[in-house]
């Protein structure tokens, strides 16, 4: 059993290219099923679609494992800090490692995208939660958090969810272009950062 170290009854949310973000709860030590996998089909099949892409031609978006832990927690605490320097942070950056490495890369479905050697977004889901989208400030309106939202739906076809700040304008523009609807606001009370959020979903097109 991993420690817990963050209270279950609040939400979080924050903002890279578009976030949606959850208070760090303690999770079983269990294997998740086998979209685990790095070579997920849903990877290859993403890096295959964008080859042909003269602007990232060395983009590729796959499962995070051990490794990328600390890159992942280093994006996100880039990214929260450029798109939210007004809303007070919950937790240290040492706080922030952990949950990461102990919690998000091992127990959660978490992606890395990479250019080269280095890791410039993250994104976490669970279930038909959208948890966590961080784009690394240098790579913001290069396309990657259209990419990674565009997996996210797949991963999760009958519908996602998510949570931003209310304050996170271009997030929830973000959100809202990739056909996210606002389906609830409070005033921040639930949340660590006493920050008032909004609850977007995404619903597929009927056939």
């Amino acid at each position: 059993m991993v420690e817990k170290i963050f209270r279950d009854s609040e939400r979080k949310k924050g903002g890279g290219e578009g976030c949606g973000v959850r208070t760090i709860r303690t999770v079983k030590a269990t294997k998740t099923d086998d979209r685990d996998d790095p070579t997920d089909r849903d990877a290859l099949a993403d890096r295959a679609g964008h080859a042909d892409r003269p602007d990232r031609p060395d983009l590729v978006l796959r499962r995070a494992v051990g490794s990328d832990a600390a890159e992942a927690a280093e994006v996100w605490l880039r990214s929260y800090a450029a798109a939210l320097p007004g809303v007070r942070r919950a937790h240290t950056d040492d706080e922030v490692g952990y949950w990461f490495r102990e919690l998000l890369v091992p127990h959660r479905e978490t992606w890395v995208a990479t250019a080269g050697d280095a890791t410039v977004a993250v994104m976490v889901l669970d279930g038909g939660e959208l948890d966590q989208l961080y784009v690394d400030p240098p790579w913001r309106g290069r396309g990657v958090g259209d990419r990674l939202v565009d997996l996210a739906k797949r991963r999760s076809p009958a519908g996602l969810e998510l949570w931003t700040f209310q304050v996170n304008a271009p997030a929830r523009r973000f959100y809202e272009r990739h056909g996210f609807v606002a389906a609830e606001h409070t005033d921040g009370s639930r949340n660590e950062e006493r920050e008032p959020d909004a609850r977007y979903v995404w619903l597929p097109e009927p056939s």
